[in-house]
């Protein structure tokens, strides 16, 4: 059965979720505040992530991209910001479900199993071939003609949404809510920097990105 990370700073929440999961065959290890959590996920094999979003030291959603930045494990929120904003926010930047305190346990156990069936029990593709070019998304690698190619995460993410949504438009403003997320602040001038850097690491094949003057950037592979 799998094995369950649970990063609370509240004891007597993470002692509930305990009480619920392990009861289901799941095992269950604690953490405490967000650096905790993130040392206990590169010490174990984590199946599945409960993340607080307001903790000290490392909150959640600062948590949750670390964690992005090398796995697709899956992650729900257990927060609660009930905000419409705060669930968009928290959706943008990889988890997989959210779900507002006060909530019933038994509500999270079933969410659980939904989201374990749903990554696991599923053959989604993870893998994109655009040209010379070849994205493993669930490994977050990148090779162009059968070389790797080392990308920041935003490099990464932007190669990942022109390949998938190929031929379509972008503004600048919709790669900076998809890529950057709602909430950055800050000139729609680093996208064009990212791209710039990108289209260079991908050799001749960042021709494939096309600047659309007025608009933006699409991705192309049949030019």
């Amino acid at each position: 059965m799998a094995t369950i990370l649970i990063v609370d700073d509240e004891k007597e929440m993470r002692e509930l979720l305990r009480l619920y999961l392990e009861p289901e065959g799941f095992t269950c290890i604690e953490a405490d505040d967000g650096e905790a959590g993130l040392a206990e996920f590169g010490r174990k094999q984590i199946d599945l992530i409960l993340l607080d979003i307001m903790m000290p030291k490392l909150d959640g959603y600062r948590f949750c991209m670390h964690v992005r930045e090398r796995s697709q494990v899956p992650i729900i929120f257990l927060t609660a910001r009930s905000d419409e904003w705060d669930r968009v926010y928290g959706l943008q930047i990889g988890a997989d479900d959210y779900i507002v305190k006060p909530f019933s346990p038994n509500e999270v156990v079933a969410r659980v199993h939904a989201v374990l069936r749903r990554t696991k029990g599923t053959d989604v593709t993870t893998s994109y071939e655009a040209g010379p070019i070849v994205i493993d998304e669930k490994a977050r690698k990148v090779k162009v003609n059968g070389k790797p190619v080392v990308l920041t995460l935003k490099e990464f993410e932007l190669l990942t949404l022109f390949v998938k949504h190929r031929g379509q438009v972008f503004t600048r403003e919709q790669l900076l809510d998809r890529v950057w997320g709602i909430h950055y602040v800050g000139s729609t001038r680093t996208v064009d920097t990212h791209i710039k850097t990108l289209r260079i690491k991908l050799g001749e094949a960042g021709q494939y990105i096309q600047t659309v003057w007025g608009v933006g950037y699409k991705f192309d592979e049949t030019i």
